[in-house]
């Protein structure tokens, strides 16, 4: 589920005993949490533990290289951080009593307080350094300095600033930063959603979806694309990650798809933008995704269930996409000895119990924890309904490492980004912030809109979609409050663009991994991708307006607006393209897309929205009508 996965992966040659410290803190770190559903802890001794496990497994996965300060003293660097770890452990567990009891800013702040938690932010700052690069870390280092040098900032950014203990108290010493809101999300959610994704993959769950897509898309022009598209699409909902997708499902389809005749490139942008839809796709979405349902205090099948029609809306658009460009340019065709899957589907159509458990026991009103925890044990199960399928203790090992090595990249990174949110919350910078944004805007809700889409692609070109949502919550959602529109919607408007920046270029995370298997460029990877998200782009704008296409309104009206969108994202993807059964010209195009963003700007029932489904009902008539015009006048010649 992390959007970058780390180029520091330990190779098969690593010590032996560091493969066994990674399969015992990875297996202790499960039975932790497990050992916490049923018997809940304190937040403050519970969330410092897994955070602990989090960095650990993050140092051991991610050891230094030795290729600038040598051998030895990397690894004496390694040892020492592991050892920082350890002691942090040690000091949240004997002061968690101490730490629950105390009243912050009034009980005495001790000297081993501020070493541990000065000792704390620095592991989390090299661990993010290493699981994410120096991106994020730029954004921390200046956030703490802003933090510590308040009253040295000019206008509108300056405040008190805090002292060394004042500021330790508010990072480390309560509920309110690094083990605030991110790192709880990550207890209660990521992990438990993580380890099934790593589960359901090793019992084969991730083929299955890659072999659907080639079954219902493969023999059609464009086959390959569509191919990829629905696979990613299955896949996205259970890994919620784009990189982690395009690894899994791309190293299979984007090879499809050059034989059958896309260049590198655009085949690494389709199975790019493809993949990143998976972060907006329910069941499980993307890491984003929890923390919205964190930060709305609302459950979080609530969350999945708003995002299902943008999702599916998402994805259609890049479907038609695809589809009409391939009957345009005629190419993306599949063989029938390529479309062998080698293994029947239907023989293993019982690896799709997992997902359809976890969707069922999220519907019957459980928790999401207990969902995940139960679909992960049915994969158990499922493993062993063949003879065939059966894992041994070695494979069911590699798969509970890669579980919990996905999840320490994720932990450590959104921890971290809980000292933004403490900062950003007592300098007040969050309002200060929507105030002046709302000001350079003019006051207009639709130039406050485009500000915040740059702001969300401009953060997320260099950061995680997690960091980018939740920096942009901080910062933008508080701008489209005060403007009108809903919480719901306006938490949604900000993920949707920072997910969408995952193909943005000059830094985009999922293009950059789609290129290397693809073996195009990167930059012309990067722009066809982001050409393709543009047939997207507009959703937000959709939902912003009209909040029933997020499942809040009466069911009817749902379903309305839910039409409404695919008919408008449809023939935006017709504009874009330039065909519909024959090529458009510019007049015809021009017709489609001005009629596609009537229906998306306009909530559905308005009168502006009556008169762009009947204009886009009309211009629709009129193509079909030509088009047998003239099929009629050939067959007559």
């Amino acid at each position: 589920m992390t959007e970058v996965q780390t180029e520091r992966s330990v190779s098969p040659e690593a010590p032996r005993a560091v493969r066994i410290l990674r399969a015992v803190i990875g297996v202790a770190w499960l039975v932790f949490q497990i050992y916490i559903i049923f018997h809940p802890q304190a937040p403050l001794f519970q969330r410092p533990l897994h955070l602990a496990l989090a960095l650990g497994l993050l140092f051991l996965w991610t050891p230094l290289h030795g290729s600038l300060i040598g051998a030895v003293p990397a690894r004496v660097i390694d040892g020492l951080l592991f050892s920082g770890v350890a002691g942090i452990v040690i000091y949240y567990l004997l002061s968690a009593a101490r730490l629950t009891e105390r009243i912050e800013g009034i009980d005495e702040i001790l000297l081993v307080d501020v070493s541990c938690g000065l000792l704390l932010i620095f592991l989390l700052l090299e661990g993010v350094r290493r699981a994410v690069g120096w991106s994020l870390l730029s954004v921390l280092i200046f956030v703490l300095i802003y933090g510590m040098t308040g009253n040295s900032f000019p206008g509108w950014l300056r405040f008190g600033g805090f002292q060394l203990n004042e500021g330790i108290e508010i990072l480390t010493m309560t509920v309110n930063g690094v083990l605030g809101i991110t790192t709880s999300t990550s207890l209660q959610f990521v992990f438990y959603f993580v380890m099934f994704g790593a589960v359901y993959s090793a019992i084969g769950g991730g083929q299955l979806f890659i072999d659907i897509g080639l079954k219902l898309a493969g023999r059609h022009k464009g086959g390959s694309a569509k191919a990829a598209v629905i696979a990613s699409s299955l896949m996205g909902s259970i890994s919620g990650s784009a990189v982690a997708n395009v690894a899994t499902t791309g190293v299979f389809t984007i090879p499809l798809m050059k034989r059958s005749g896309y260049s590198a490139s655009l085949a690494g942008a389709i199975e790019a933008i493809s993949s990143t839809g998976g972060q907006l796709m329910p069941p499980i979405m993307g890491v984003a995704a929890f923390v919205v349902a964190e930060m709305l205090q609302v459950d979080y099948l609530e969350i999945a269930l708003a995002g299902l029609i943008p999702a599916l809306a998402f994805y259609l658009a890049v479907f038609l996409f695809v589809d009409l460009a391939a009957r345009k340019s005629g190419i993306g065709v599949l063989s029938p000895e390529q479309l062998d899957t080698h293994a029947g589907i239907w023989p293993r159509l019982y690896l799709l119990i997992p997902p359809v458990t976890l969707v069922c026991v999220l519907l019957s009103g459980y928790s999401a924890t207990f969902s995940a925890v139960v679909a992960t044990a049915s994969c158990v199960l499922v493993c062993y309904a063949k003879r065939e399928t059966w894992m041994n203790i070695r494979e069911w090992l590699e798969a509970i490492e890669l579980g919990t090595r996905q999840a320490a990249q994720v932990a450590v990174p959104i921890a971290a980004i809980g000292m933004i949110i403490a900062v950003s919350i007592q300098s007040n910078l969050a309002l200060k912030f929507s105030s002046q944004l709302i000001e350079g805007s003019g006051g207009t809700l639709y130039g406050a809109m485009l500000l915040i889409i740059v702001g969300c692609i401009i953060m997320g070109m260099g950061l995680p979609t997690v960091a980018a949502y939740i920096i942009g919550a901080i910062l933008f959602v508080p701008a489209l409050l005060k403007l009108g529109i809903p919480e719901m919607p306006a938490h949604f408007f900000v993920m949707y663009y920072c997910v969408l920046s995952m193909v943005t270029p000059p830094v985009a995370l999922a293009s950059y991994t789609a290129a290397g298997i693809a073996g195009g460029g990167v930059m012309q990877t990067s722009y066809q991708a982001f050409r393709l998200s543009l047939v997207s782009f507009f959703i937000p704008f959709a939902f912003a307006f009209d909040p029933r296409l997020l499942a809040q309104g009466p069911i009817l009206w749902v379903l309305a607006a839910c039409l409404s969108l695919m008919a408008g994202t449809g023939a935006w993807a017709v504009a874009l393209v330039g065909y519909l059964g024959k090529r458009l010209n510019w007049v015809e195009r021009g017709l489609f897309g001005a009629l596609s963003l009537g229906l998306i700007f306009s909530p559905t029932g308005t009168t502006s929205w009556a008169w762009a489904l009947a204009g886009l009902g009309a211009i629709v008539l009129w193509i079909w009508f030509s088009i047998r015009l003239n099929g009629t006048r050939e067959a007559a010649g």
